[in-house]
Order: C-alpha cells, then structure tokens, then sequence
C-alpha cells in the first residue's frame, strides 16, 4: 500500500481536555472558557428526567439572538473607521466567512477583542503585501499564511501609515471579497444596527433553528462528580461520556444487537435506564454571551429538586473557522473538529470537556 494511501486510512490524532470546578468557585474558568470560543454552529443540551422545560430556560433557549448573512461584502469595509467606531469598539462584533473550505480558500473572522484574523494562501499573501506569518499547518512548504490586524490599536487610526497601508491592500491591491455571518453583541443595543449598517449590500436577517425532543427509554452512564476518569463498577469516566454523547446525538442504537450492521456500539457501564430525557438542539451562528445565558440556566435548573443526577451542554464550533479558542490557529485535516461539552452536577460541580481534531493547539 502507498504511503499517501496508508495515511489517508490512518485515524487522526484528536485531543480531549478535561478539568472539573464548581459554578459557584471564584477561580472557575467556566465562564472564561465559553467567551474564548467565538464561532459556535450548533448547541446541544441533554437534561435526563425531564418532558418539560422549565418557563425561564425555554425563554433563553428561544432567544438566541439574530445573526445576518452578508453577500459579497468587500474585506476592506470591515477595516473602515465609521465600522470599527460604530461595532468594534462599542460591543462584541463578530464576523466569519460563510461556505468558505480553512485549507482550500482564502477566509476570514473578526474576533470580538478587535482582531481581524485572515487565513491566505500563498499567492494572496503576497499580493497584499501585509505582514504576517507562515500556517502552523501548512507542511514543509509554506502555502498558507496568517495575518492578524488589531482593530482596536491605537496607531490603527485613519491618519496613520499603518492604517493607510492596510486599506490599500484591501481594497486597492487585492481586493477580496465573501459572504459574511455577522453579529454584534451590545448591552441595552438593537443588533439590527447591523442591517442598517450594511443596507447597501445583500444582507438578511436570520434566527437559529431550534430543534425539541423527548428521548424515551434512554440508556444513561452512571456519573460521580468526583471520579473524572471513572470507578470499575461505580461510574463512568469522562470520556466514556463524551462518546456515549456523540451516539445520542447522531441517533445511534445503544443496545448492540446482534443483527445490527450499523453500530456495535453500546452504553458504557455501569448504566441506568431512564424513562425520558429531553434534548434541545439550536443551529445557527451562536454567540458567548447567549450560551454562556443558557449555562446559567441549566444551573438554576437545580434550584428546586429534580430527579436528574446531571444535565450536559455541548457546543460544536464552525470546522471551517480560522481559529478555535481565542486567537489559537484552527485547521481541517479530516474533519475541523472543535467542541466543547460541560457535564453540570446536582451540586454545581461540573466537568469542562474540550476537544479538538488534528490541526489545532491543545486546548486552553
């Protein structure tokens, strides 16, 4: 067998962090973590022992908050001062090119700290001019670089030569063009600023998709907030979860027939069976800030006594983004991975899992 060949049927390398805190201690990083991962597609959560869902977290859950789809949107436009006075500076903007491939086109993300982030290739690169660096991921020979522009500099401003080199590049030298999802956080703000904003372009509004379901007969892992890599015969470890997870999520059999040519997969032991567990599946361009609204939620879900033992919120970031956690480059490879699922107990004590595919840094 050729060595390209035997490559391609190799398993990526893929890296789990997991860490364990409670809501409530002044050093957990729970918050922190969720704001550092910016470009969110799809949010998961898996409340077992549940049909209905509490009034004050089915509100957050359809309220996730309007994103717009920008066509044909000239790059240098989000480098013009009435835009970075306007969103930038004033909130959380954050941008990201739509249908476009990390390791085929040029792409683009502007981060919500001001940092515009482009991942190039080769040729594109040295046709602007700018500085910055090769890909970490790009092989022996370089055929794609990273360029970082701080929005937010204080020498980035309309009279200097920094900025006035920038702006020539964008949109004079190589003009670049895509499609953008956008969208602006600001306390007390309309987001719809944004659509006045970009009036003269193609833009339309969106609202995620929400998806409900009620699972019956759900065969669940046995879990001890204590016991991250689990106990023979008492509980489940953290990555027995993570993967008994992507199962309920994809839909797959848990029971292992023998007939089954789908799945051999089963639930890890020890197990219970639960009657019902309700799981809430939102799709779109999700923000932070609502899903860190939608952590706090499930937390209060233990204000009063439920029969659930634990709830699990999953966060699938975009496989395409330039980076996955704060400004930390992302790559495709196979498959883009970039995810993060909390595990919160009965008693606020929670599991953070964070996983990423082969072309990234380990997780923070």
């Amino acid at each position: 067998m050729s060595a390209p060949l035997r490559r391609l049927r190799e398993t990526p390398r893929h890296l789990l962090v997991c860490e364990r805190s409670h809501v409530r201690h002044e050093r957990s990083r729970h918050a922190a973590r969720v704001r550092g991962h910016a470009y969110n597609c799809r949010v998961s959560f898996l409340i077992p022992e549940c049909g209905v869902l509490p009034e004050p977290l089915k509100s957050v859950t359809t309220d996730m908050g309007e994103y717009y789809l920008v066509k044909n949107l000239p790059l240098h436009e989000l480098v013009a001062q009435e835009f970075i006075s306007a969103f930038v500076k004033t909130g959380s903007c954050y941008a990201l090119t739509y249908n476009t491939r990390i390791d085929q086109d040029n792409t683009a993300a502007l981060l919500p700290t001001g940092k515009l982030i482009l991942s190039v290739d080769k040729d594109t690169y040295e046709e602007l001019g700018l500085q910055g660096r090769p890909s970490r991921y790009s092989g022996k020979k370089v055929m794609r670089y990273i360029i970082t522009i701080d929005l937010t500099d204080s020498a980035f401003h309309s009279d200097s030569k920094k900025y006035k080199r920038v702006l020539w590049a964008l949109r004079d030298k190589k003009p670049l063009e895509f499609d953008f999802l956008l969208s602006w956080h600001h306390t007390g703000a309309d987001g719809s600023t944004l659509m006045s904003y970009f009036s003269k372009h193609q833009i339309q509004a969106h609202q995620p998709k929400i998806t409900f379901s009620t699972l019956r007969n759900l065969q669940c892992p046995v879990l001890c907030s204590n016991e991250l890599q689990g106990k023979p015969e008492e509980s489940c470890s953290a990555q027995e979860l993570f993967e008994w997870l992507g199962a309920v999520f994809s839909n797959v059999e848990l029971d292992n027939k023998s007939f089954s040519f789908v799945s051999t997969y089963c639930c890890p032991e020890p197990s219970t069976m639960m009657d019902q567990a309700y799981l809430c599946t939102i799709t779109g361009f999700i923000l932070p800030e609502k899903i860190i609204q939608l952590l706090d939620q499930l937390c209060a879900y233990f204000d009063e006594p439920k029969l659930a033992q634990w709830v699990t919120l999953t966060v699938h970031g975009f496989a395409d983004s330039p980076v996955s956690w704060r400004e930390n480059e992302h790559g495709f490879q196979k498959g883009g991975e970039n995810l993060y699922n909390f595990v919160v107990f009965r008693s606020l004590d929670y599991w953070l899992q964070m996983a990423v595919g082969a072309n990234d840094d380990c997780p923070p």
